[in-house]
């Protein structure tokens, strides 16, 4: 149930934002990648389902502006955020590195960049994933921010949780972007 402001706020937000993916894996990134793809340049690797859910969510609604699979490198991972920046991203999703294992680094990377962190994405993700999981989803450090007025999501690894978290986000990809930018 949303309210009347809320309502108000959404006629008024882009239906259709520019989109940046990246899918952090080590085992991924060294998998070549074709040029011949409805996604663009680069598609995902047949293993790579989590991006594969992530770019066929934003298909036909969403403008995608890059798609990368890199390993789990912090400098990699803020070298392809500002890429992506550069392109005209408004909105970043990533997938993977958020576990908490030693080359686990997304979390670790991108929240220093917030400005404003949306917890509520966090606490909704982990909220949705206790219902289907139980106390395993604290585990999860899905997180979402703002940074540089740019939206930035990162999604587990799990192409499950992908799909929750694309179900959460997505509805309001444009609503986030408004706001982002006033």
């Amino acid at each position: 149930m949303e309210s009347k402001s809320m309502e108000e706020h959404k006629k008024h937000s882009p239906i259709r934002v520019k989109v940046g993916v990246i899918t952090l894996s080590d085992s991924k990134s060294q998998q070549k990648e074709s040029n011949n793809s409805k996604y663009g340049k680069n598609i995902p690797p047949k293993d790579d389902l989590s991006g594969k859910i992530i770019l066929e969510s934003l298909q036909n609604r969403h403008e995608l502006v890059s798609y990368r699979i890199i390993p789990d490198d912090a400098d990699l991972l803020l070298k392809n955020l500002k890429k992506m920046k550069d392109k005209g991203a408004e909105v970043i999703i990533s997938t993977g590195g958020t576990g908490i294992g030693k080359q686990d680094i997304t979390i670790e990377t991108i929240t220093p960049l917030f400005e404003k962190e949306l917890s509520g994405f966090g606490e909704i993700f982990r909220y949705e994933s206790y219902k289907e999981l139980g106390t395993g989803a604290i585990l999860s450090r899905a997180t979402a921010g703002v940074w540089e007025e740019i939206i930035l999501v990162a999604l587990p690894g799990s192409p499950n949780a992908v799909q929750l978290g694309m179900k959460i986000i997505k509805p309001e990809l444009g609503h986030l972007v408004k706001h982002a930018k006033n």
